[in-house]
């Protein structure tokens, strides 16, 4: 099955399944007008860049309103020369509980070509897409795209370091599940300033891009909005970077340490 784009950065995730709902916080920490730009680094070079969106939409799915997020991956550089990517990916989620209606993405990659679509009955556990119905573990399974937002809002109030977070979703023809550690706490310096941030590392699997013990870390805003403004993963030969470029629209004021 090809990688997207998307699936580089935000998965590599192992496929489990687990049955038990998580928590959330009485309201999103993110808003209509988000927008939030970041650049994909391969040492010293910007190999692909990446905007999310959180966008108000007109559609409702089983007459409940719904916000529509709206990712662009595109490579840059030398690497959109060699390998061009221009990947487009929107899931249309509930407004009060943040479980996706419905998903599509639109992969161009190189000579490859795939649009997929996926329609998500939480209640009746199931996931209606492309390849056919797949049921699910519970009646809180996620695509890609809204399972990044989902977290962001997550109940982290009584993890400990060493604490783990686990998230299923779908993607292409299976379900699968984001397992995440919670690592503590840390300043990052960023392009935004120096930022309190929560360190996460979501479990990998090793293949032909990461060694066995390749690790994947990720850091979060330690403050309201709970934005990623880093994510480092080891690859068979160096690493790859994530950076946060730019944040408009937040809920809340971005925590700058001066």
């Amino acid at each position: 099955m090809r990688k997207s784009l998307l699936f580089i950065v935000v998965a590599f995730l192992s496929a489990k399944a687990v049955a038990q709902e998580l928590p959330f916080v009485k309201e999103p920490v993110f808003q209509p007008g988000e927008v939030l730009s970041y650049k994909l680094k391969y040492g010293f070079i910007t190999a692909a860049e990446g905007t999310l969106k959180v966008l108000n939409s007109d559609l409702k799915f089983d007459g409940n309103s719904t916000y529509r997020l709206s990712v662009d991956g595109v490579t840059s550089g030398t690497f959109d020369i060699f390998y061009k990517i221009r990947d487009h990916y929107d899931s249309y989620i509930d407004k009060t509980n943040l479980k996706p209606y419905f998903f599509q993405e639109n992969i161009r990659e190189g000579s490859y070509r795939r649009q997929d679509k996926a329609r998500f009955s939480q209640d009746e556990k199931k996931v209606v897409a492309t390849k056919g119905t797949f049921p699910t573990p519970n009646s809180q399974t996620f695509d890609l795209v809204s399972s990044y937002y989902f977290a962001r809002s997550l109940d982290i109030s009584k993890m400990k370091s060493g604490d783990y977070v686990k998230l299923n979703y779908f993607l292409s023809d299976e379900i699968n599940q984001l397992e995440i550690q919670y690592l503590g706490k840390e300043v990052i310096k960023t392009k935004l300033g120096k930022i309190s941030c929560l360190k996460f590392s979501p479990s990998i699997k090793p293949g032909r891009i990461f060694r066995k013990d390749s690790k994947l870390y990720l850091w979060i805003t330690d403050d309201g909005n709970r934005v990623p403004v880093k994510a480092e993963v080891e690859i068979l030969v160096g690493s790859v970077v994530m950076e946060i470029k730019s944040a408009e629209g937040l809920k809340y004021p971005l925590q700058i340490i001066k």
